[in-house]
């Protein structure tokens, strides 16, 4: 079983292509593994709350959780979840923590998905790819790093995080926003980058295809 989960929008974005992306995969078959694609809400204590259940209800052999990260111009694995957390935006329910993800917890989690050849797998398919160390300090390390404690716990389970890019729909919306406001010119903006959610999509699993084979 594997487990994927994704974001609803946030800090006023209409939509997050990490929900479609889990959307999209749930009930799919990857290497005989089923998919479960959930999506979480942009609150701290509500997504806190599922992970357990989550992990409870579908015992997965892998967890692959989603973000958007803005400007950035392919699928990003990461490599680390700190015990830390620095919300520069609030959530949306005006969480905007400072300090550990979990206060008994180790200071980080390195994640237990092969990653380097997941990036291989998918630069293989003609896909942009890169390695990262950092997954930032918002929700998406939060709920990183809780998979991964609460894996480590139950002795089951590897854990991962991608970050992907705006669809190229949101660069447009972005585009015609800066035009409208007359606040700043284009070149003052460095979140323009985008990829097609196909792409990501075919990526992903890719990336899930080869994780899947490395548990036999």
């Amino acid at each position: 079983m594997i487990v994927v989960t994704g974001f609803q929008g946030y800090g006023g974005r209409g939509e997050n292509p990490a929900s479609h992306l889990a959307s999209g995969l749930n009930g799919e078959r990857i290497e005989g593994h089923e998919i479960v694609g959930r999506v979480l809400p942009v609150d701290l204590d509500a997504a806190a709350a599922k992970v357990p259940k989550l992990l409870d209800e579908f015992s997965p052999d892998i967890v692959l959780s989603i973000g958007l990260w803005p400007g950035e111009a392919m699928i990003r694995l990461e490599r680390l979840a700190a015990n830390h957390s620095h919300f520069e935006l609030t959530d949306e329910v005006g969480n905007k923590p400072a300090g550990p993800v979990r206060a008994e917890g180790p200071d980080a989690y390195i994640t237990s998905l092969p990653i380097d050849d997941m990036q291989r797998a998918v630069r293989d398919e003609g896909i942009p790819c890169r390695i990262s160390g950092s997954t930032g300090t918002f929700l998406c390390n939060a709920i990183f790093y809780m998979m991964a404690d609460e894996c480590a716990r139950r002795g089951k389970g590897q854990v991962g995080f991608v970050h992907v890019p705006y669809v190229p729909g949101q660069v447009a919306e972005l585009l015609d926003k800066v035009d409208e406001e007359a606040m700043l010119e284009q070149h003052q903006r460095s979140d323009y980058a985008s990829m097609n959610l196909s792409d990501m999509k075919r990526g992903l699993r890719a990336a899930l295809a080869c994780a899947a084979k490395a548990l036999q």
